[in-house]
C-alpha cells in the first residue's frame, strides 16, 4: 500500500496512500473569490442521506454505485453531485459489515486504490468486511477538479520550488496564477464544496447507504483528517476507527508546513545514513561525505537539468519531488532514490523523473487530478496568509533545522495565498466525545505525517489510543506489516478488542 497526505504543490503530497508508498509562490490576486458554502449538510435540521443507485458489477470482484447528494443543501438550485463508490464483498461467511477506507491525498482515488490493491488489507479483514471506498468530492470519479493541461502541469512542476532571484520568483508567481485561474475556470462550481468537513458529512451518508448501524473506518494519511472530522460531527456513530499516519487537526498553516519540512529532513537523513551503511548505489558512485555529495548534486541540477524522458528534463522541481517520493517507503523507495541519485551524477534523470511522475500520478495519458484537488482541499481547510512575507519568513526559519527540504516546503503554501475560495474550516481540537476507543498509529520517522502529529491527535481525543511503530516510511498497517501492528489492529477491527497504548 502507498499512502499520501497533503500534496502541496511543488513538494508535497501530505499526500496518498497506504503505507507503502509514495510548493510555489504567491501571485497577485487575479481571480474572483468564490463564497464558501453557506451551510454544510449537518447544519440543516433534516440530514439528507442522499440517494443510492443500484450496485452493478464493474470490475472483477467489485461492484460500483453512485450516491447522489446535494452540492449545498442550503442552495438546492445548485444541483447535485454524484459520489462514486465501489465495494468488494467479504470473502468469509461471518461478515461483520463494511470497512470504509480512504488512502489519503487529499486527491488520491480511493476507488482506484482499492480496486488495484484489495490484497493490501490483511486476510482477516477481507474475510469479515465488505471493503468499501468512495471518491470524495473533486477526486477521481466524483466531479473531479481540473485546472491545467498535461503540458501546462509539466511546466508547473518544472518550476524551481526555491526561487533564488526575481526572475525565478516571477515565474513561480505566474505559474500559481495560471493554476488558480484554470481551477476557477474549469471547476469553479465544485471548488467551495470539497473541504474535509463536507467530506466527513458524505462519509456519514456512505455509512447510511451501505446499511451499517455504525461506521467502521480505516484512514491513512489525509484519510485520518476525514476520520477526525467525522469524529467531530458523529462520534457516537463510530463502531471502530483506525487512523494511520495521523494529521493533528489543530495544525495551523505554518505548523503544518514546518512539521512536514522536519519530517522529510529526518527521513532524508535516515536514508543517507542507511545508504552509507549498506553501500547503496549512491554511496558507490561518490567519494567523500554523502551529505555534501547530495548538496552538490542538488545545486548542479539548479543550473544543469538532467536528461529525462523524451523532451522532458529534470530540474530542481522534479528532483525534489522524486527524492521526496522515494522517502515514503524504505523497502522500495530508498533503493530507487539511491539509483536515481547515482544516475543523476552521470546527467541521467529518468529514475528521478519516474519517481516524481508516480508521486503525481502521471503516465503516458497525462495526470490524474491529485495536484489540483490537493490544492483545492488544503487551501480551504485552514486560513493561509495572503501576502508573501510570512512564507518567506517561515522558509528562513525552517532552513535552520531542515536545510534540504525546509525552504521548498515552506514556500509551497504560497499557492493558497491566492486561492479563489475562502477557508471553510478553522483548526481546532477534536475530542470525539462519546466515541468508542479510536486507534491512532504513528511511525516515528514518517516523512509526511510526523510522529508528533499522531501524538497530538491521540492526546486530544477523549478515547484515543496511540500505537507507536519505531521505523521509517509513511504509515504501516497493511498485509505483511509487523505482527505487533497487525495483531492489535486486526483484533480491534474484527473483535472490538480494546487496544492498549504500546510501542513496538
Amino acid at each position: 500500500m502507498r499512502s499520501r497526505l497533503i500534496l502541496l504543490p511543488v513538494l508535497l503530497l501530505l499526500l496518498t496512500a497506504c503505507a507503502d508508498s509514495q510548493p510555489q509562490v504567491q501571485p497577485q490576486p487575479a481571480v474572483t473569490t468564490s463564497a464558501p458554502p453557506s451551510a454544510t449538510p449537518s447544519a440543516q435540521p433534516d440530514f439528507d442521506p442522499g440517494t443510492l443507485s443500484a450496485w452493478t458489477r464493474c470490475e472483477k470482484g467489485f461492484d460500483c454505485a453512485t450516491l447522489t447528494v446535494a452540492l449545498d443543501p442550503a442552495k438546492p438550485a445548485l444541483g447535485d453531485v454524484k459520489l462514486a463508490l465501489t465495494r468488494r464483498k467479504a470473502t468469509g461467511s461471518q461478515r461483520i459489515g463494511s470497512l470504509v477506507f480512504n488512502p489519503g491525498g487529499p486527491g488520491a482515488s480511493a476507488i482506484d486504490f482499492l480496486q488495484g490493491n484489495p490484497n493490501a488489507f490483511p486476510a482477516t479483514i477481507r474475510e469479515h468486511f465488505d471493503l468499501v471506498a468512495f471518491d470524495p468530492r473533486g477526486v477521481g470519479r466524483t466531479a473531479p477538479v481540473r485546472c491545467l493541461s498535461t503540458a501546462e502541469l509539466d511546466a508547473y512542476f518544472h518550476l524551481d520550488p526555491t526561487p533564488d532571484d526575481a526572475r525565478e520568483l516571477a515565474a513561480v508567481e505566474a505559474g500559481n496564477k495560471k493554476l488558480v485561474q484554470g481551477c476557477q475556470s474549469k471547476s469553479g462550481r465544485i471548488l467551495p464544496y470539497v473541504g474535509t468537513s463536507i467530506v466527513a458529512e458524505d462519509l456519514e451518508r456512505v455509512r447510511i447507504a451501505v446499511g451499517d448501524p455504525k461506521l467502521t473506518y480505516l484512514g491513512y494519511s489525509y484519510g485520518t483528517a476525514i476520520g477526525a472530522a467525522y469524529l467531530d460531527r458523529f462520534p457516537t456513530k463510530v463502531r471502530a476507527m483506525v487512523l494511520d499516519g495521523a494529521l493533528d487537526p489543530t495544525l495551523t498553516w505554518d505548523q503544518l508546513l514546518a512539521g512536514q519540512a522536519k519530517g522529510f529532513e529526518v527521513a532524508l537523513n535516515a536514508f543517507l545514513d542507511d545508504c552509507q551503511k549498506v553501500q547503496c548505489e549512491f554511496r558507490k558512485a561518490v567519494s567523500g561525505d554523502l551529505y555534501a555529495a547530495f548538496d552538490k548534486l542538488a545545486a548542479r541540477v539548479e543550473t544543469r537539468p538532467l536528461r529525462g524522458a523524451g523532451s522532458r528534463t529534470v530540474g530542481p522541481g522534479e528532483f525534489t519531488l522524486g527524492v521526496g517520493a522515494g522517502l515514503y517507503n524504505e523497502e522500495y523507495g530508498w533503493p530507487a532514490v539511491a539509483r536515481g541519485l547515482a544516475e543523476a551524477l552521470r546527467g541521467e534523470g529518468s529514475t528521478l523523473l519516474a519517481l516524481s511522475d508516480s508521486y503525481l500520478e502521471r503516465d503516458e495519458d497525462g495526470y490524474e487530478n491529485i495536484l489540483e484537488v490537493n490544492n483545492a482541499v488544503n487551501c480551504i481547510d485552514r486560513s493561509w496568509p495572503k501576502t508573501r512575507a510570512p512564507y518567506e519568513a517561515l522558509a528562513r526559519r525552517v532552513q535552520q533545522q531542515s536545510p534540504r527540504f525546509g525552504p521548498s516546503i515552506a514556500l509551497a503554501g504560497l499557492t493558497c495565498s491566492v486561492w479563489p475560495v475562502e477557508p471553510t474550516n478553522t483548526p481546532h481540537k477534536v475530542t470525539g466525545a462519546g466515541s468508542p476507543p479510536i486507534l491512532v498509529i504513528g511511525t516515528t520517522r514518517d516523512p509526511a505525517t510526523p510522529y508528533i502529529w499522531a501524538q497530538g491527535l491521540a492526546g486530544q481525543l477523549d478515547n484515543g489510543v496511540l500505537l507507536t511503530y519505531r521505523g521509517d516510511g509513511h504509515t504501516v498497517y497493511r498485509s505483511g506489516a509487523p505482527r505487533c501492528v497487525t495483531g492489535v489492529t486486526n483484533d480491534y477491527l474484527v473483535s472490538l478488542t480494546r487496544p492498549v497504548a504500546k510501542t513496538c
